[in-house]
């Protein structure tokens, strides 16, 4: 998969802006708040349908501009397509894919398949669980629709069974009344979710060892795990009927103690990746270098499973990694970017090998 082309219009600090990316790395090289990001922010909501940087759509429009508007051809094994995004103040997104308006933005997920790796990933390893949950969240919708689909609807009833909650703080009847069927309910997508999630890091971990041991060089082993709120074993995820079970065993035996906290304590909106290092949690006993390449594998990886589940390579995206990272992890970067699409983002291109530059400053592109 290529990203071959992109127009921009007012989004961020880009007036307007069209380039044109080589098939291997991309530079794009220039000073801090010039434009860099903003453009791979671009990219990247192209294809998961939100930015990584804000919740808030009226954000990425220049300022004093009335909308905003991404249009990105791409080429994927089989043809050449695109994908357009404009966006209004106070209205939704208005979403096109080859010309025809679609009304979902989770239509275009896993339409044009990326995988970003920013300065925040490194601490992918120390930062908290959700976090994690993201990072698989973010992996397996560009993968498999199902996954989306059932991880929105979760959220949805998650929100109705919190807000149920809270109203039993002063009424209990309605909750009372209704929570079994909002408890199975969550159940179910919860099971599917975390089978989905333990089958990823699955097929990730060897790709995760593999990256690990050439960048560090070093014997150490690293292991992940998928661990739910269920307390279950990470392979018993792969029998749905008994996870479901287990699920609804919890959401419907703890009720004071939910009532009391305000919000439903068990379900996928909990879970975590436990990350071992020679069988040692890496969050406690692995140095800094250390966890940054796990990050930097867990990432690599990402790319690794996308293309064994679709045929294809996504394509990367760096944010001002190089940046971050000593000579050694460097030098591993820019060796795993052959044969593969890379458009990176940095200050001093010198230790990234080839590649076409392309200049930024104060929005614009040379």
């Amino acid at each position: 998969m290529e990203c071959n082309r992109i127009n921009i219009r007012d989004f961020r600090n880009i007036e307007k802006a069209s380039l044109e990316f080589d098939s291997g790395v991309n530079i794009l090289c220039g000073e801090n708040a010039q434009g860099k990001t903003n453009l791979l922010e671009a990219i990247s909501f192209a294809s998961i349908g939100k930015s990584f940087r804000t919740s808030h759509d009226e954000e990425m429009i220049r300022f004093s501009a009335e909308s905003c508007e991404i249009s990105l051809d791409f080429t994927d094994s089989v043809r050449r397509q695109n994908i357009t995004v404009r966006m209004m103040p106070g209205k939704r997104k208005h979403i096109e894919h080859n010309r025809v308006k679609i009304g979902r933005v989770s239509d275009i997920v896993g339409v044009f398949r990326t995988v970003l790796f920013c300065p925040e990933h490194l601490s992918l390893i120390k930062d908290g669980p959700g976090e994690r949950r993201n990072y698989l969240d973010i992996a397996l919708s560009q993968l498999y629709p199902v996954y989306m689909k059932s991880l929105q609807k979760y959220n949805q009833i998650l929100k109705q069974r919190n807000q149920l909650i809270r109203d039993a703080q002063e009424d209990r009847r309605s909750f009372d009344a209704t929570v079994e069927f909002w408890s199975a309910q969550l159940a179910h997508e919860a099971a599917l979710i975390s089978r989905y999630r333990y089958r990823y890091l699955l097929s990730a971990s060897s790709h995760i060892e593999s990256c690990f041991y050439e960048m560090m060089g070093e014997k150490e082993k690293p292991r992940t795990l998928y661990c739910g709120s269920s307390k279950q074993s990470p392979e018993e995820y792969e029998d749905l009927e008994k996870t479901e079970a287990r699920y609804t065993e919890l959401l419907m035996s703890h009720h004071d103690r939910e009532i009391g906290a305000g919000s439903t304590l068990w379900g996928i909106h909990k879970d975590d990746v436990e990350i071992l290092l020679n069988e040692k949690p890496a969050r406690q006993f692995a140095s800094q270098g250390q966890q940054r390449s796990l990050a930097l594998s867990m990432k690599l990886a990402e790319g690794e499973v996308c293309a064994t589940v679709c045929g294809e390579k996504p394509v990367f995206l760096f944010d001002d990694v190089f940046s971050e990272l000593d000579s050694s992890r460097r030098g591993y970067l820019s060796g795993k970017m052959k044969d593969r699409q890379v458009i990176i983002t940095t200050c001093e291109p010198s230790g990234i090998r080839g590649g076409k530059l392309i200049r930024v400053e104060k929005g614009s592109f040379f």
